[in-house]
């Protein structure tokens, strides 16, 4: 969805020009003629059109979404009409694609359609707890109440995969620079101590000669090497996007000794904060716990929470459903038991979350703190073994010498 520049006349023969995002040129004469303009020309706005369109961007921040909804609820708050106030924030969002689906939001209201409704075509890009959150506002009657909820929710959604991503960005950092000073070396340094040795004709130790042979296959293949690790990762990309692949890997994942406690246990604190405010917002435990199993990202672990609703149905309940997975920590078991009998499932399912979120900033703190020195030693190893096959061989000279 393009910008366009319309050059506009107004009641008092005043010509301005405006910059305005709209599906169409129709869409955009249209707009300004409802609101009493004189549209003298329609064009594509260049200098705008190009924001966002890099394929590889994300669309939607998740602070931009939060941003939305917190003007959003705002505005009702204030008295403002649903679609009045989504017309609002429009003219006021800088991200151009969610305004364009805004845009179409709010088409679907004029329509018609409820908001929820109108949302439901980008549950993927918003997930379905959003979408369950608005259903339960509407219901309610108490869309700012709900949709505060789901801020929360968000929030620290948002917040642990930050805090996960911040966490290894130095570790990532290291390896990185480890890996291009290893090529350095391999590439250009020690193919030059190869032709001084060469000069010499002196047999060389066996560490030399083994670095040297790895230095000059890396070296005469590198185009193939690079090419193949292309290939593995577009392949990679490829299977993943296949639903089979995803669940395949997803399992993997779990099998990993260190990494399957934090897929796990961010799984659970996920499925656990999303039933949480879901049922907070009056949505049945039927229906919620099937939108709590599509938010848990691992999608092996969703699709063994398929048969959470039909268990629920036939009498079971959810701790019991849940034990039938075989996968859910006992702790979190024992306490969603414990909120059942109490009759507090809602507050014993945010604090599962809670015990949960804590356990993997833990845990991440732990490996990054056991991830950097093994990283230096590995690296440092490395070096050495490379100064000593490239030094080794002229100590030897000299003492022949």
């Amino acid at each position: 969805m393009p910008y366009y520049r319309c050059r506009l006349a107004g009641e008092n023969g005043l010509i301005t020009s405006q910059s305005f995002f709209a599906p169409s040129s129709q869409d955009c004469q249209k707009y300004f003629e409802e609101e009493g303009y004189c549209v003298l020309s329609v064009k594509k706005d260049w200098k705008k059109i190009k924001l966002g369109t890099f394929p590889f961007e994300k669309k939607i921040k998740d602070k931009d979404f939060i941003a939305f909804n917190q003007e959003f609820i705002a505005l009702i708050k204030a008295g403002y009409p649903i679609l009045k106030s989504i017309g609002i924030i429009i003219n006021r969002v800088e991200n151009v694609h969610l305004k364009e689906i805004l845009m179409n939001v709010e088409k679907e209201i004029r329509a018609g359609k409820s908001l929820s409704e109108a949302f439901s075509p980008y549950e993927k890009m918003f997930s379905k707890v959003y979408t369950a959150s608005l259903i339960a506002g509407e219901r309610s009657g108490n869309l700012p109440s709900t949709l505060s909820r789901f801020i929360g929710y968000s929030r620290r959604i948002s917040q642990t995969k930050s805090r996960i991503k911040s966490a290894l960005t130095y570790p990532t950092l290291l390896l990185i620079f480890s890996l291009f000073l290893m090529g350095i070396l391999i590439n250009f340094v020690i193919p030059r101590f190869s032709g001084f040795y060469a000069d010499f004709e002196a047999q060389l130790p066996l560490i030399t000669r083994i670095l040297m042979s790895f230095s000059l296959t890396v070296r005469n293949h590198l185009g193939y090497i690079l090419g193949g690790f292309l290939v593995l990762i577009l392949l990679y990309f490829q299977l993943k996007k296949r639903s089979h692949m995803r669940v395949y890997l997803d399992q993997m994942k779990l099998k990993i000794p260190y990494g399957k406690g934090l897929w796990l246990e961010s799984s659970v604190s996920i499925f656990s904060r999303t039933l949480a405010i879901l049922l907070g917002g009056g949505i049945s435990l039927l229906q919620a716990v099937g939108v709590a199993s599509q938010a848990v990202p691992n999608q092996y672990l969703s699709r063994r929470m398929e048969n959470l609703p039909p268990d629920i149905k036939n009498g079971d309940s959810l701790s019991a459903s849940l034990r039938k997975i075989g996968l859910f920590p006992p702790l979190g078991l024992d306490m969603i038991r414990i909120g059942e009998t109490s009759a507090n499932l809602e507050g014993m399912l945010e604090e599962v979350a809670d015990i949960y979120d804590e356990r993997i900033r833990t845990k991440v703190e732990t490996f990054v703190s056991l991830i950097e020195p093994v990283i230096i030693i590995l690296m440092g190893i490395v070096v050495a073994f490379m100064l000593l096959s490239v030094y080794l061989p002229i100590f030897n000279l000299i003492r022949v010498t």
